[in-house]
């Protein structure tokens, strides 16, 4: 069946609560797989940990299942995105949802729940098992190097600009519930299933995602290289981070999310040791605090979806902006837990409003074409800069900053404190970078350079794209 509809769709027509059928469907999908993969990613930590119980090794081998995780994201990302460009964006999400399911479904032999009989007593070691652990890790997260982009291109095709800000709060909405419940529902799914059932429900939710996206209708996929076509893989990588690097929009986003995440990156690595040192947190209450952040992101995601275009794209990402580095400000000053809690609900509120932000305005300065180039530069950088951020915050807490203190205008200044208002300063200096830079009103949507006259007199010998029923009705 062809799942092809004219690129062109009438614009007049109200949304739905989920905008439209196809969005529907890749919202519901989204949802089924971001919350299996939370789970999947919490059981395969606790299963790790259970294996290597009382080996001295234990830390590694779990901070290996991390590394197998981020590696492709951090070499395979870019290089991905050429091939995105290249490729149809809906049959690439269908392979790879297949590819997954089929990959997290292999990974039940290796917990050996059933005998296998080519294996000597027909069980794995515990080397095997880990073996297979951190493959299937990594095939994995090579596969959503591919449909990320992917997904984000066709979001592109089947929402409306007009809509576009509600459909990034939507699926900002649907990874802020599976963050706040997946966490908790994995460990004790382990302990009382086994992880058998974890890894069936992860390998179930892609195949849940590729059913959902099988019913999608989207226009014709824009494509780097015409069908036939032969490509020049390093002449369309750089033509992705040339437009990234020279277009002014895309650059500055680029720029203001590599800020925040580096901010971000000092609360990932010292904010456990904050709360217990500064805020004189129980640990049993430290769980709190990524609760009101998750729980802001959430509210953020929903409200920002329903009041972006009254307010602006670009005034609220760098309203968003800004606020976020007030809400860290006033956080490295507190000393009483409780009045923290609010504190990081706004962070997360104000977060989501520039993640909501962020996307439609790329969607909106980004040629169709470069979509999954684009997408495949900013993943990477953004997760590169919180990894050398948490290690730079890292080495300051613990060689640079050891036993710092100072006051300034009645002010104690500890490492830790330090760093978090250093990182405040950063972000608000991103702010002003971005509010001089792009100003406050939205960029005018991308439109492509009209055919040369021998392409378009031959588009005219062409047969028109006929739509399917089911678009007609």
């Amino acid at each position: 069946m062809d799942h092809t509809i004219p690129a062109a769709t009438p614009a007049s027509k109200k949304p739905g609560l989920l905008i439209n059928r196809s969005f529907a469907r890749l919202w519901t999908g989204q949802s089924f797989s971001v919350f299996g993969d939370l789970i999947f990613d919490m059981t395969l930590l606790v299963w790790v940990a259970v294996l290597t119980r009382g080996q001295p090794w234990s830390p590694l081998a779990i901070s290996g299942l991390l590394v197998a995780a981020a590696v492709p994201n951090l070499l395979l990302g870019p290089i991905a995105g050429v091939f995105v460009d290249r490729w149809d964006k809906r049959q690439t999400m269908l392979w790879m949802d297949a590819l997954r399911a089929a990959l997290v479904g292999l990974l039940v032999l290796a917990s050996n729940v059933v005998p296998l009989p080519f294996l000597p007593g027909g069980r794995l070691s515990l080397g095997e098992q880990l073996g297979a652990i951190f493959g299937v890790v990594l095939l994995v997260s090579v596969c959503s190097q591919f449909f990320n982009p992917s997904r984000f291109a066709l979001i592109g095709d089947v929402v409306e600009p007009d809509h576009q800000p509600k459909a990034a709060g939507l699926t900002q909405a649907s990874q802020s519930i599976a963050m706040l419940l997946g966490p908790a529902i994995a460990p004790p799914l382990y302990l009382v299933a086994g992880v058998e059932w974890a890894l069936l429900m992860n390998a179930l939710s892609f195949v849940a995602s590729f059913v959902l996206v099988l019913g999608v209708r989207s226009p014709q996929a824009a494509r780097s290289i015409a069908p036939g076509e032969r490509g020049h893989f390093l002449r369309e990588f750089r033509e992705g981070w040339r437009f990234t690097l020279s277009n002014r929009f895309s650059s500055t986003i680029l720029l203001s999310l590599a800020i925040v995440m580096f901010g971000a990156s000092a609360f990932n690595a010292l904010d456990i040791l904050f709360a217990l040192q500064r805020l004189h947190a129980p640990i049993a209450l430290y769980g709190l605090l990524a609760t009101a952040m998750g729980l802001g992101i959430l509210g953020g995601a929903i409200l920002s979806g329903l009041f972006a275009k009254r307010i602006g794209l670009m005034r609220l990402f760098t309203l968003c902006l800004l606020l976020i580095g007030v809400c860290i400000l006033f956080y490295s000053r507190m000393t009483n837990f409780w009045l923290a809690l609010p504190l990081m609900f706004f962070a997360g509120f104000f977060q989501a409003g520039l993640n909501v932000a962020a996307g439609p305005l790329l969607l909106r300065v980004t040629p169709r074409e470069l979509l999954g180039r684009v997408k495949s530069i900013f993943d990477p950088t953004t997760a590169l800069v919180t990894l050398l951020g948490t290690a730079l915050v890292g080495y300051l807490a613990g060689a640079v900053l050891q036993g710092f203190h100072a006051a300034l205008l009645g002010l104690s200044f500890g490492p830790i404190d330090t760093l978090f208002t250093a990182s405040a300063v950063i972000v608000l200096l991103g702010a002003i970078y971005t509010a001089i830079r792009l100003g406050f009103s939205d960029p005018q949507p991308f439109v492509p350079a009209p055919p040369a006259p021998a392409e378009a007199a031959m588009a005219e010998t062409l047969p028109a794209p006929q739509a399917p029923q089911e678009a007609l009705a």
